[in-house]
């Protein structure tokens, strides 16, 4: 009887970007991120400033939130609109443009999360 081997799989396409490697799909397109929270290695919410790959343009990260892609995305809605700027919420980070990390962990903390500051 022939083992069963793992061959590991594809993790990234040129064609289509990141892939699940639960379901083996595009992360835009994954259907098991549903049925899974965003993996959160303890209970503390991570807010820092990074400029780093943005040609010297400051972004508020927020990491550490062990929500569902949806309640992600709300959230990121929520502190975009009380910061007055845009943003993005990609790979479980909710990133806002600008540095707002003080506006970030006083929201933060109004709804009830524990949040450190990170970095800097």
């Amino acid at each position: 009887m022939k083992a069963k081997q793992d061959a590991g799989g594809l993790v990234y396409s040129t064609g289509i970007g990141r892939i699940c490697p639960g379901c083996r799909r595009p992360i835009a397109d994954c259907v098991c991120k549903q049925k899974r929270a965003v993996a959160a290695p303890d209970t503390v919410v991570r807010v820092s400033r990074e400029t780093k790959g943005r040609n010297g343009k400051s972004v508020t990260v927020i990491r550490g939130l062990s929500l569902t892609s949806d309640a992600l995305a709300e959230l990121g809605r929520q502190l975009k609109t009380s910061c007055g700027s845009g943003g993005t919420v990609k790979d479980g980070i909710i990133e806002v443009q600008g540095d707002h990390c003080a506006r970030v962990m006083d929201t933060l903390g109004e709804l009830g999360w524990t949040v450190k500051r990170a970095g800097g």
